[in-house]
């Protein structure tokens, strides 16, 4: 199958001569073939995937190596059972920490899947969630947070709720891995009083994290944790960050960072300042090593003439446009700005007060990204 490439332009040709060659196996044959490739890149460093076998939406489900190694160095020398292990991924990693490692799910195919990408190395059961088989573990869930591709925010609509499982392991040490847009208010509401870890990884919010108080930091009810960056910021954190005019710099932090509502305390460690106290954009003269920030060339009104002309001025052709607070259409004001020229610039729009003071502002940046 090495010889085919099997990609979208090719894909017709490639079946139909391994259908020649394989008959009624082709249709699996192909299939785990380009699951395998989809595979190599979001599990690389975790584990060689070349044999693994796996189903399209098991896959899209599976943790990312990164995260799910971060997970666990969390849970080193623990004894764990993961009681939704599908594939196998997270054991995969916890293979590799934890003092003692099992694995349960309801679905017969993925245990067998996991059996197969695992070895032999794990002892697996076919189980539910919601009737515990193991005592004195720490429980790794990870609920189905889709239906018909849709994504489910309220913790009760997850496939077991989390009411339910909350429930069912009261006292318990547990960790759940949730969708990132989970709503913490309505975590809190279930009980939960453990904390909320947001993590991001490759520019991107992965997921949020629910570690039960017996596996949670002391005093930490928020994280964020930037893998990119091996940043860890908490709500125990020092968030004495004021609110000042613009710098020389704007730094957009990141997602997983504003979505731990964690704004002021990233400030305060790299010495940056606010804007405006309910915006996430942050200011300063310098820019933290490793991140991508936007030098201020002016600072105009949010008026499109005013904007065009002065994307003009500046030959503008690539235009990124960022905005918080302000209700505008990025891709809808850049295609009425029109920028036509050779210069890569951004806009950062944001808004500035609130009540009868609030003004919208426009700020004309450079991005760059500070290494070293």
């Amino acid at each position: 199958m090495a010889s085919f490439g099997l990609t979208d332009a090719s894909l017709l040709a490639d079946v139909a001569a391994i259908r020649t060659r394989f008959g009624e196996r082709t249709t699996a044959l192909v299939e785990t073939t380009r699951l395998r490739r989809k595979a190599a890149a979001k599990f690389a460093g975790l584990a060689d995937v070349s044999d693994w076998l796996f189903t399209d939406e098991a896959l899209q489900q599976a943790t990312t190596a990164a995260v799910a190694q971060h997970r666990a160095r969390r849970l080193a020398g623990a004894v764990v059972h993961d009681a939704t292990c599908s594939i196998g991924t997270e054991l995969a990693a916890l293979c590799d920490t934890a003092g003692f490692v099992m694995g349960s799910d309801t679905d017969e195919v993925r245990i067998a899947m996991a059996r197969n990408n695992l070895g032999g190395r794990v002892a697996l059961f076919r189980a539910d969630a919601l009737q515990p088989i193991s005592r004195d573990t720490v429980v790794l869930m990870d609920p189905a947070r889709r239906s018909g591709g849709r994504r489910r925010f309220d913790p009760r609509a997850y496939l077991p709720p989390l009411d339910e499982l909350a429930e069912v392991y009261r006292g318990r040490p547990i960790v759940v891995k949730c969708a990132p847009g989970v709503d913490f208010e309505a975590l809190r509401q279930l009980g939960f009083d453990g904390e909320i870890e947001v993590t991001s990884s490759g520019g991107s919010v992965r997921e949020t994290c629910l570690w039960s108080a017996a596996v949670a930091e002391p005093g930490v009810r928020r994280r964020a944790t930037v893998l990119d960056r091996t940043e860890v910021l908490t709500d125990a954190d020092p968030d004495d960050c004021r609110t000042d005019a613009p710098g020389r710099w704007i730094i957009d932090p990141d997602g997983a960072i504003v979505r731990a509502g964690l704004v002021r305390q990233y400030g305060a460690r790299h010495g940056l300042w606010q804007l405006d106290p309910d915006i996430a954009y942050l200011s300063g003269d310098e820019v933290p090593d490793g991140v991508r920030g936007f030098e201020v060339l002016e600072q105009l009104p949010l008026r499109e003439k005013v904007l065009r002309q002065a994307l003009s001025i500046r030959d503008c052709g690539s235009l990124e446009i960022l905005v918080r607070g302000v209700d505008v259409d990025p891709d809808a004001l850049r295609r009425r700005l029109r920028p036509a020229g050779t210069e890569a610039l951004s806009l950062v729009i944001t808004r500035i007060g609130t009540g009868t003071d609030a003004r919208a502002v426009v700020f004309v940046c450079r991005a760059s990204i500070r290494t070293g």
